[in-house]
């Protein structure tokens, strides 16, 4: 739980589950769960950017679809884990906000315990950096391995991004890059700018520089550190959004999933390593 001393007059809740609101000098917000250490929202220019499902369950148990969880240490289903790992299931140590000149800062914290090593037999350090500034938000994970022997895991920043109508949305910035079409299992190389008929599920290569989301009159900068290695795009579509018990009906029109992501290739950490990666989302 956070320290009320370091978190005064920021700490509410969201549907009963503690949170922290951000807030930026120009009116910007964000709104952080503890559980999962999750951004649940982020208002800039007066506009919600974050997509949260209004039947997301919110319980301190399970997933809550929406906003940025982050999946640690298994992406999706590539493992013996749960779906995206556990780190979006458990509680994390909140320390506080730090401000620097026009940004705001939160760190949270996970260790293992007993909980997380029922899953997973490791003993690691992991640190969520949430920064907030004038029309910025960044997201930044540090993983440590506080173990006695060298362990190896994948992770992603599962970002879901409001859209007004996905069938108007262009993602640009992947063009060239590799390309997997998990919905057809095709590889190729991306060609254009992305738009959205239907389900779609795909993993890039990284784009050298920034990607542009074009949503009607509202652009969104997105840009990945160097060591998270692939973008995954995704969008579930009308059908498989029915499906969904979290999801409204129609709700897919309305979301677009660009994840940064290190899951080709495994992450291995030798005993005291540290790795860190993040994403971040900046309103054009």
């Amino acid at each position: 739980m956070p320290d009320p001393a370091l978190l005064a007059g920021q700490a509410e809740t969201f549907h009963g589950q503690p949170c922290i609101r951000l807030s930026a000098g120009n009116g910007d917000t964000a709104l952080v769960a503890l559980h999962g250490a999750q951004v649940l929202s982020w208002v800039s220019g007066g506009r919600e950017r974050l997509y949260l499902s209004p039947d997301a369950v919110v319980d301190g148990q399970a997933a809550i679809r929406g906003g940025i969880p982050l999946c640690f240490p298994q992406f999706n289903q590539r493992g013996p884990l749960p779906k995206h790992g556990f780190a979006r299931n458990l509680t994390w140590r909140a320390e506080g906000m730090q401000a620097e000149a026009d940004t705001v800062r939160l760190a949270l914290h996970l260790a293992d315990d007993e909980r997380s090593r029922a899953w997973w037999p490791r003993a690691f350090a992991a640190r969520v950096d949430v920064a907030l500034a004038a029309g910025e938000l960044r997201v930044d994970c540090t993983v440590r391995n506080t173990d006695a022997v060298a362990w190896d895991f994948t992770l992603a920043l599962h970002s879901y991004l409001c859209v007004d109508d996905i069938a108007q949305v262009r993602l640009q910035g992947l063009d060239g890059c590799a390309r997997w079409d998990a919905v057809a299992d095709v590889h190729g190389t991306q060609q254009g700018p992305i738009t959205f008929a239907g389900e779609y599920d795909s993993v890039f290569a990284a784009a050298p520089a920034p990607m542009q989301l074009h949503d009607g009159a509202h652009r969104l900068e997105i840009a990945q550190s160097p060591s998270m290695g692939q973008t995954v795009v995704w969008n579930p579509g009308a059908a498989l959004c029915a499906r969904l018990s979290d999801m409204p009906a129609g709700g897919h029109a309305h979301m677009l999933c660009v994840e940064a992501a290190q899951i080709d290739t495994q992450v291995v950490l030798a005993p005291g390593a540290t790795w860190s990666g993040g994403q971040c989302l900046r309103v054009l």
